[in-house]
């Protein structure tokens, strides 16, 4: 027993002092937000401004292939970063190519917007999304709520984009197995 202590107290002693980690899911966001914290945004009260939230609005009020594919790169700024809580990507191009695997996947994607709150050049757009997906629950509605941040360009170009959703409800829980897992888990907190 003694012996068996003696072993163990090195270990104990080295784990006692080390420092905790951190693990920063919020770090791209913030320096994200830091690149573009100079950005000039659209002036607010402005026409300017009424057009980059209504360009917002109607993109993703019914999403299709044909309505990403000429509508994604006049929202969205060449070097606009968004996060959806599923993945951070840079670059109209790419957000482009993400929005069409979206659609490509789902039998429809819509959002509804209920509300649009500005602060300090940030814009928050309060959402209820319905999405129907091709694999997953087929011919069933997933009806899901968020907020999305943007930040926008003085040509009213979304720089910014994140949003903040429970991707598990909207997404993972409807995966056979995984969404039993994930249920578990809620079910204990």
């Amino acid at each position: 027993m003694r012996f068996g202590f003696l072993l163990l107290l090195p270990l104990w002693l080295a784990a006692c002092r080390t420092t905790p980690v951190v693990l920063d899911t919020a770090r791209p966001f913030h320096d994200a937000l830091a690149a573009r914290t100079n950005t000039l945004g659209v002036v607010k009260g402005g026409e300017a401004e009424r057009a980059a939230v209504q360009r917002v609005k109607d993109f993703f009020a019914v999403m299709t292939e044909d309505s990403v594919r000429q509508q994604t790169r006049l929202v969205y700024a060449p070097e606009a970063y968004l996060n959806d809580t599923l993945k951070s990507l840079s670059g109209a191009a790419v957000i482009e190519d993400y929005f069409l695997a979206t659609v490509r996947n789902a039998e429809s994607v819509t959002v509804r917007f209920e509300d649009v709150a500005e602060s300090g050049g940030n814009y928050y757009f309060r959402w209820v999304m319905d999405t129907r997906l091709k694999q997953l629950r087929p011919g069933q509605t997933i009806r899901t709520i968020g907020v999305t941040l943007v930040r926008f360009d003085a040509q009213g170009r979304v720089v910014l984009h994140q949003d903040f959703w429970d991707s598990t409800a909207g997404l993972f829980e409807h995966v056979p197995a995984v969404g039993t897992a994930i249920r578990g888990i809620k079910a204990k907190f």
